[in-house]
């Protein structure tokens, strides 16, 4: 079973290696000698380190009170997820996942060998309460790759007590440098190990980028130093962004952390968006097949999140409501019908992301950006094919909110509404890709996109809120429970969305007449 800790700590290291003391530093009452540990951790990376390219570390542990295998996030400087699971031999299938994304079909190996003989001590409070552990850990580090290469040193980590308070550290910190103490230089031990045991880097400028030996499938290839230059350029950094937050909210999706689907679907429509709106400078023969593969990946990412958005705006609805308006087991059936439709729904999400469909779409990917589709237009300044490629954008919105206007309230009205919703958040991406190149008037129309889409969007929302409350009502009636409830929740979402449409003309006129300015 996977455990996961937040682990906040700091490193340091000093000419003498020791542990200056302590107990002068606020809140402490007294530090714990709690011995010494030898801990014994393999690190696993694929050939061309993937993982650690990406501040990831999959260590397998002997040793100490957490053996096992671990697996690291970054959060923040200082601040990582590490996600345990027990001793095994082989690498655990739940870490494995985690990693797929970045990993791909290539192989793991043990790259570093670590061997510490850490010296704990805890810091407590007067009442006995763990503020922290202090460690000295000396470290013996081994290459086992074939270029070998070892390494020793010292240093010192101090990690807060889960639940404590950040400031701590700062506290700590300041009696560790008056003691000559210094942060270390490198993030991790492994990071260190990789730095000092491997062979000789080559110097930066020799080579061309895709020269330097054939990428292995998956890589992902590196930043170009230089800003955007063409309308290509700016394309192509747009889309590689939304490559690489499609790669890193893998493993966020997989853990369900919150927004982590919202983020990545949103994610594969502004790629997809970015394929559509920039025809001029990608060849669609090349995109178009990977868009439809991104709308099958965000289709797939839906079933959880439109869910989700249902659930928690029809209990929000009912919160609202005085107690004596809710008749019958209303907060019952929702839970159920809630996870009805949602059962099974994250297994199948996790079999997708496991799938060859999804990782082969990555791949997709990664050629994309590495050997792009590029069109004549692309060499050419951004100011005229992407301006252009936003101007036609915003007037397919236009006529879309113009016909919605003209359309009497109904279904047709409804249906027209959710086009236009849809083609201003493709012109909001679009006016996104556009803002490095554009400045100012691709910010603003960025700002007034998301204005009128939230607009539509409380309007789609509430469409769709009234068609499960329909279902709830038909469900409720079946089994002889009041329906009392949904009928007053239903005319409060068409209140809503009559309030929305009648709001949409005077939010359009200002919008338009903020584009001829």
């Amino acid at each position: 079973m996977a455990e996961t800790k937040r682990e906040i700590e700091r490193k340091y290291e000093s000419d003498d290696s020791g542990l200056p003391d302590l107990t002068g530093v606020a809140g402490v009452a007294a530090v714990l000698d709690k011995g010494v540990a030898e801990l014994d951790a393999t690190y696993y990376d694929t050939a061309d380190e993937r993982l650690a390219a990406a501040s990831l570390t999959l260590r397998r542990r002997t040793g100490g009170s957490d053996a096992g295998w671990h697996l690291k996030f970054p959060v923040a400087p200082g601040v990582r997820d590490e996600i345990r699971v027990p001793l095994s031999e082989t690498l655990p299938r739940a870490l494995a996942g985690l990693i797929r994304s970045r990993v791909r079909d290539a192989e793991l190996v043990p790259v570093v060998r670590l061997r510490s003989a850490r010296d704990l001590r805890d810091l407590v409070d007067g009442e006995g309460r763990l503020l922290a552990e202090v460690s000295v850990d000396a470290v013996q580090a081994d290459r086992l790759t074939a270029e070998g290469g070892s390494a020793q040193w010292t240093e010192i980590e101090v990690e807060l007590a889960d639940g404590g308070d950040p400031a701590f550290l700062d506290k700590v910190e300041k009696r560790l440098r008056k003691a000559g103490v210094r942060p270390s230089g490198s993030a991790s031990k492994l990071a260190r190990a990789l730095a000092e045991t491997g062979p000789q880097r080559k110097k930066k400028g020799k080579g061309k980028d895709k020269g330097q030996g054939q990428r292995a499938k998956g890589e992902l290839p590196r930043e170009e130093t230089a800003g955007p230059v063409t309308a290509g350029d700016h394309v192509l950094a747009y889309v590689r962004a939304q490559r690489d937050a499609l790669v890193e909210l893998d493993p966020a999706v997989r853990r369900d952390l919150p927004d982590s689907v919202h983020r990545m679907r949103v994610a594969t429509r502004r790629t997809r968006s970015a394929f559509r709106s920039f025809a001029k400078v990608l060849d669609r023969e090349v995109t178009d097949p990977i868009g439809e593969e991104l709308k099958w990946l965000a289709g797939e990412l839906g079933v959880d999140r439109d869910q989700e958005v249902l659930t928690e705006r029809l209990t929000a609805a009912l919160d609202e409501l005085p107690r004596p308006l809710v008749t019958g087991p209303v907060r019952n059936r929702l839970r159920t019908w809630s996870r009805a439709r949602s059962s099974g729904s994250r297994r199948r999400l996790i079999a997708v992301l496991d799938g060859k469909r999804y990782l082969s779409l990555l791949d997709a990917l990664d050629r994309l950006v590495e050997d792009p589709p590029l069109l004549e237009a692309a060499a050419g300044p951004p100011g005229k094919a992407i301006a252009k490629a936003v101007r036609k954008d915003f007037g397919q919105v236009a006529a879309l909110v113009e016909e919605a206007l003209g359309q009497p309230p109904g279904p047709e009205r409804d249906l027209a509404l959710h086009d236009a919703r849809k083609k201003a958040k493709r012109t909001r991406y679009s006016a996104e890709a556009a803002s490095p190149a554009l400045g100012a008037p691709a910010v603003d129309l960025v700002r007034l996109m998301k204005s009128l889409q939230s607009l539509l969007g409380d309007h789609q929302d509430s469409v769709m809120t009234r068609e499960a409350l329909r279902d709830l009502a038909a469900q409720a009636h079946a089994a002889g429970e009041s329906a009392f409830t949904y009928g007053l929740l239903y005319g409060r979402e068409e209140r809503r969305a009559e309030l929305a449409e009648a709001a949409l003309p005077e939010a359009w006129e200002t919008i338009s007449a903020a584009m001829e300015v």
